[in-house]
């Protein structure tokens, strides 16, 4: 692996970390520039699955469901893979807590990401979050 494979690499950590800390301030118009104009998402889990066609429904959807809420979200254990000169593909471990009037639950899964480099720049081009567990919190 060459140093600029290492530049690559740490450069998708930094854009998920990113990702997780503009969606928990809720930095939407920010959080937007993440992705590429093509982005699709998936999140499968205990919920029925909620799929995504563009970067608009995505951010849209997860500014009018997480914008009120308090959220936290953290990613773990990348598994980076580069591959091609401009494209990426990465797991991580996730945990995320949501609070909302009357339920809290903690999040238990996996991302699956694709990156691709646009204009010099990273972008997450596709998102497959997978819950194991979703975890009720008492009071």
């Amino acid at each position: 692996m060459t140093c600029l494979h290492c530049e690559d690499i740490e450069a998708i950590k930094r854009l998920k970390a990113r990702y997780f800390r503009l969606m928990d301030t809720k930095q939407w118009d920010a959080w937007r520039e993440l992705f590429t104009a093509d982005f699709r998402g998936l999140y499968r889990g205990p919920h029925p699955d909620i799929s995504y066609a563009s970067r608009e429904e995505f951010v849209t959807s997860n500014r009018e469901i997480l914008g009120p809420l308090v959220t936290v979200h953290h990613g773990h254990m990348p598994e980076i893979t580069l591959s091609g000169p401009d494209t990426a593909t990465g797991i991580w471990a996730m945990y995320d807590r949501v609070e909302m009037p009357g339920n809290r639950f903690e999040g238990y899964g996996h991302y699956h990401d694709e990156y691709r480099r646009v204009d010099g720049e990273w972008r997450i081009a596709a998102i497959t979050l997978t819950r194991l567990r979703i975890a009720p919190l008492g009071d």
